[in-house]
């Protein structure tokens, strides 16, 4: 267990060194300079170029590639992100005052309570049309865009039936409407995979062996098939975060939400390098934290995770 877990630190550093590292050279590899675009774009026409000279030197871009890439690398490992070339705030400050916290744990909570409650209907019940129903219905909800069921869910139930305001709100009947957008694709994804392994592991000779035991049906689910079948299940929900952080963008165009999609959005038109490189490295933190503990938790789930080994390594052993 110890080695698996280090293992899995090793991964989750190597991840973050490697998406930090890439977003920097496809950054500073763009052929406009931002701080040109920022001076120009705050003083409404061409300035001197001593004061653009005098900017970027101000934030380390008159320096050499590498240089400027170890003090990028050296201060974020400190929690420094650098300032904004357009607003001079600082990086983390941007990201804690877009961050939608709330939004992204409700739309993911969402997703894996409507998703998985799906998941188990359909692999529960025994009456041929309800499954094929509800075997149907995620595959729908996969297929459908995300800005369209943003729009239809304004139509519905901000403009008809006026139960949530229809652009804003900080309370809960604001933050509903994005949150079940983003999370119909999430969970429509988690239902197909949690409902394909409950399936195979219904098939499993244990089964046979509970319900000989005299276990009903429901209780040989709850206790004897979810367990080892939400494996799977829990490993696609880790991969949908980076899912759910793509969305923000369409979902606060759709909604008119200030959050981390529009700071992205605006940060990637201005070519505000480090605030885009922040956020790119705040999403890399937060994809990799989130697997880092489904993994920690999958050994839970099924012991043989944590012991489990490359084929090679056992045939030595």
């Amino acid at each position: 267990m110890r080695r698996y877990v280090i293992g899995r630190l090793l991964q989750a550093a190597g991840v973050l060194w490697t998406a930090f590292t890439l977003s920097f050279v496809v950054l500073y590899l763009l052929p406009a300079d931002p701080v040109e675009l920022a001076v120009n774009r705050a003083e409404g026409a061409p300035v001197d170029p001593a004061a653009i000279a005098e900017m970027r030197a101000r934030y380390g871009l008159d320096q050499p590639i590498w240089e400027q890439y170890w003090t990028a690398l050296t201060h974020a490992v400190h929690g420094d992100l650098g300032r904004s070339i357009g607003t001079g705030q600082p990086v983390t400050e941007a990201l804690a005052e877009a961050l939608p916290s709330t939004l992204a744990s409700l739309s993911l909570l969402l997703a894996v309570a409507g998703g998985g409650a799906l998941a188990v209907a359909a692999a529960y019940t025994q009456r041929p049309r309800l499954r094929a129903i509800l075997t149907a219905l995620p595959p729908i909800g996969a297929s459908m865009p995300t800005f369209w069921v943003g729009l239809l869910l304004l139509q519905v139930f901000s403009f008809r039936l006026r139960l949530t305001p229809a652009f804003g709100g900080d309370g809960f009947s604001g933050v509903i409407l994005p949150a079940i957008t983003l999370a119909l694709p999430v969970g429509a994804v988690i239902s197909q995979v949690l409902y394909s392994s409950l399936v195979t592991t219904w098939r499993q000779p244990f089964v046979e062996v509970a319900f000989a035991k005299g276990a009903s049906r429901w209780w040989v689910q709850l206790r004897h098939v979810l367990r080892p079948a939400s494996g799977a299940a829990l490993t696609v929900t880790g991969l949908c975060v980076g899912t759910v952080l793509a969305g923000f963008v369409v979902v606060e165009t759709v909604f008119a939400r200030n959050g981390i999609g529009r700071l992205t959005h605006e940060s990637v038109l201005t070519q505000d390098i480090p605030v885009v490189q922040g956020i790119v490295t705040f999403a890399a933190l937060v994809f990799v934290t989130v697997n880092l503990l489904i993994d920690l938790v999958l050994p839970l789930l099924d012991p043989r995770v944590a012991h489990s080994r490359p084929t090679k390594e056992r045939a030595h052993a």
